[in-house]
């Protein structure tokens, strides 16, 4: 495969704007909550703004912040009034957790924020998808939104996982594109609208086990989804 080309900035905030919309559209985000961010090169990075509905927003609204989360860019009639998300710290935490994530997306999808609070564990062998591209999923400890306490939670869990859940609060997808971050969000809350029907339905009668979890594996191998150590943590899941 050859290197990784960044998208140009404009292309990313029209892509923001998009991801914005099919959150909102499917329910991953309600109000204004919700954030997005990109990054542009090794010391900034395109974010949403505070207090805007996410399916609503226009380009010229996203905010180029440092790795400080100071903004840097000059303001624009149109974002002038407009503050950084106020998760920028976790999404920075990302970044610098993961020289290679090129995009940062939190959402509150109610399906897997349910599972959370019921106590499900997201790290079950129920569903393929879910292991090939998603891996290991867990669910941190609460922490309050849009605090250092919540950068301090995903510090060391960013470093192995793509996927987080923030217990009673939401989720949060990296990837090597904003595209993916986004699509690993829309698997998530995919995975979990199964899982809670097959509760209703009187819990799983059979997990997958560990000939099949192993062929899986073989797959998101293939795809360069592999996180150190993943391997043994998803077969001692299937025991």
């Amino acid at each position: 495969m050859g290197a990784f080309v960044p998208m140009h900035e404009s292309e990313l905030r029209e892509q923001m704007c998009l991801i914005g919309q099919l959150m909102h559209r499917n329910g991953y985000v309600d109000g204004a909550s919700g954030n997005i961010s990109a990054r542009l090169d090794s010391e900034h990075i395109l974010t949403t703004p505070s207090g805007l509905a996410k399916g609503f927003m226009s380009p010229e609204q996203m905010i180029i912040v440092d790795m400080d989360g100071k903004r840097v860019e000059a303001a624009n009639t149109t974002n002038q009034h407009l503050r950084p998300t106020s998760e920028i710290v976790m999404h920075l935490e990302c970044y610098r957790q993961r020289p290679a994530i090129q995009g940062v997306v939190h959402a509150h999808p109610p399906t897997s924020i349910a599972l959370t609070i019921s106590g499900h564990d997201f790290s079950e062998c129920l569903i393929p998808e879910m292991i090939m591209l998603l891996g290991i999923v867990p669910t941190l400890p609460y922490s309050s939104p849009a605090s250092d306490e919540n950068r301090q939670v995903i510090g060391e869990a960013i470093k192995q996982h793509d996927v987080l859940m923030l217990s009673h609060h939401g989720s949060l997808t990296v990837a090597k594109t904003l595209w993916d971050a986004y699509l690993r969000l829309e698997n998530l809350e995919h995975g979990a609208k199964i899982i809670y029907m097959v509760q209703q339905l009187g819990g799983a009668k059979s997990r997958l086990n560990a000939e099949q979890i192993e062929k899986l594996i073989q797959i998101r191998d293939r795809l360069g989804l592999m996180h150190p150590h993943e391997r043994e943590q998803l077969m001692q899941l299937s025991q």
